[in-house]
Formats: C-alpha cells, sequence, structure tokens
C-alpha cells in the first residue's frame, strides 16, 4: 500500500513558490532543508499527523547533480510554463515501504530507485530516468523512508491541516484505475480536465484555503 506523504509545489524559485502558497493560504512556510545530492532546496510545512506540503526548487547555490533532478526540475523552461499556466501544485509524493517490489510490478512508470544521500543513504526515491513526473504528475512520485517515523516531527507545524487533494487530469478512469492498483491510502479525488492540475482543500487557523 502506498500512503500519501505529500503534496508538491514545484517552483521556477524557490521565492516565488513560497508567494504563492502565502497567497494561497495566507501562512508562510517555513525554509526546510537543502539537497546537495539533488541541486534541490525547499521550504516544508506540517499538513497533518504523517503529511505535510513541500515547495521545491533549483538551488542556484548548487552544482548539478550526477543523475537527473526529481520533480522535473531540470527542464527549465517546462517548470516555467507550467507555472504561468497555473500548473503550481504539480505533484505528490507517496510514502512505501516495499519499494523494489513496487518498482518490479509497475515497469517504468515511477523511474529508477536511487538511494540518497549517495554518500550516506538516508532513504530511497525512484525518478524517472528523464527526470520527469510520473504520468505528468497524475501519478505520484515514490519515496521509501526506511523506517524513519521521526522525520515528520522535524517539520514545523502551524495547524494547518490537509482536508483533500482533487486531481483532474486528461484520462481519469485509466488512473483511477492505476490508482486502486496501487492501494492508495488517501488517493486524490480524480476528475477530468484538459491537463493535469491539482487543487488541495487546506485548513488552516483562518478557515479553509485553496492552493493550486
Amino acid at each position: 500500500m502506498l500512503k500519501l506523504g505529500h503534496p508538491t509545489v514545484v517552483a521556477p524559485s524557490l521565492e516565488e513558490g513560497f508567494t504563492h502558497v502565502r497567497f494561497c493560504l495566507d501562512m508562510d512556510v517555513p525554509f526546510g532543508t537543502r539537497h546537495a545530492y539533488m541541486g534541490t532546496h525547499n521550504h516544508r510545512l506540517r499538513l497533518g499527523e504523517t503529511v505535510y506540503l513541500e515547495i521545491v526548487a533549483v538551488d542556484p547555490f548548487e552544482s548539478a547533480p550526477r543523475g537527473p533532478r526529481w520533480f522535473g526540475l531540470d527542464h527549465s523552461d517546462t517548470v516555467r510554463r507550467n507555472w504561468e499556466m497555473g500548473r503550481r501544485l504539480r505533484s505528490w509524493v507517496a510514502n512505501t515501504s516495499s519499494m523494489d517490489r513496487l518498482l518490479e510490478s509497475f515497469g517504468g512508470v515511477f523511474g529508477v530507485k536511487r538511494n540518497l544521500p549517495e554518500d550516506g543513504p538516508e532513504f530511497s526515491f525512484a525518478v524517472p530516468v528523464d527526470g520527469s513526473l510520473p504520468e505528468d504528475g497524475a501519478l505520484p512520485s515514490v519515496i521509501d523512508h526506511c523506517g524513519d517515523t521521526d522525520f515528520i516531527a522535524t517539520i514545523p507545524d502551524f495547524g494547518a491541516r490537509l482536508r483533500h487533494l482533487d486531481l483532474a487530469c486528461p484520462e481519469p478512469e485509466r488512473i483511477a484505475d492505476i490508482s486502486r492498483s496501487l492501494q492508495i491510502d488517501r488517493p486524490p479525488n480524480v476528475g477530468s480536465g484538459e491537463s493535469v492540475r491539482y487543487r488541495a482543500v487546506i485548513d488552516t487557523p483562518r478557515g479553509p484555503m485553496e492552493l493550486w
């Protein structure tokens, strides 16, 4: 079974991502971590006991990684185009405790397992060979925290809670079928749309807000 881990805003820059989430949620999401092994950095905010929000972008002060970056961030023109189209909440990540079996069962959908950081692995993340999002983001990226359940406690919690995640995509029935076969816990509500678009309804201290 896959479990909802974290909806992800994929931004052209971390500043733009931070500003967009502030506009949507009226909350300032704190800086999270730098990923030298991916050439990216993020901001993070708890959205529940096991769920958090991530804003991720290329870190201009880090060198390019040895392999493709996650979340399609190597393709800066595509990231910018999606951003301008309003496709900002671009993806989500599912937790798994059986990465190898998942990748064996679902072929090349999720990509290649990478143990990260390379010099002292703490988790595994599947990245397609071209760094793209699985099914243009209609399916989640997958992560295996390798038994670590304490990491969530390090993410700031300001009382925001994810109510539900909605997905519009060109092939809703096929994506819903795959989601069922993946046995996803708390999957997005899937509907029809011209392109992959997410909307998250989040309860905040100021009331329910929408992030897109």
